[in-house]
């Protein structure tokens, strides 16, 4: 069976890529600004906070990759496969994330602890 070509017209995809950076662009200044203003407030979260934005801010970027990656997919498979390897990625992150920031937790509260 022969996969039929995505025929998205270049105009368009040139428009989806500006509109993915415009997107990027804003959410690292809200980045920006956030990471600011956890470190002007200091406490005993401001860490596990401050990985927490670094976590979400890799998700984003992450996001935008991919959004990327789909607008120059060429056959739906193409697509298909580049939206699983995105999934993937993402359950593996979200793992490596929860472990990490497990062992912020319990190191948090060994230091209140002791």
């Amino acid at each position: 069976m022969i996969e039929p070509k995505l025929e998205v017209p270049a105009e368009l995809r040139d428009l989806a890529e500006k509109t993915i950076d415009q997107a990027e662009k804003a959410f690292g200044m809200f980045f920006e600004a956030a990471t600011k203003s956890m470190s002007s407030v200091p406490g005993a979260g401001t860490e596990v906070s401050k990985q927490a934005l670094a976590f979400t801010e890799q998700n984003m970027k992450s996001a935008f990759e991919h959004a990327r990656k789909l607008v120059h997919a060429t056959d739906l498979q193409e697509a298909m496969r580049i939206q699983s390897d995105f999934l993937r990625s993402q359950f593996t992150s979200a793992g490596d994330h929860m472990r990490q920031m497990t062992g912020s937790l319990m190191q948090s509260g060994k230091g209140k602890s002791s």
